[in-house]
């Protein structure tokens, strides 16, 4: 169902939930990790752990990741 492996580590964050549109899927949840550099504390985007992923970070809270749909 969805692109994600273990990696992530989603199995400790609390709930998340995906929304697919059409070949694209967005996955929602709250962000869990230690950052160990100075966040934006509006909107921050970063590669993500698996090559075409692309996660965006808001309100240092929410973390949205944006990937193809297989």
């Amino acid at each position: 169902m969805t692109t994600l492996n273990s990696s992530f580590g989603l199995e400790y964050a609390p709930t998340p939930f995906l929304v697919r549109l059409g070949r694209r899927e967005i996955l929602v949840t709250r962000d869990f990790r230690k950052r160990f550099y100075a966040v934006n504390p509006v909107i921050e985007f970063d590669t993500g752990v698996v090559p075409g992923h692309l996660e965006v970070l808001l309100f240092r809270r929410w973390l949205l990741i944006l990937s193809k749909a297989k």
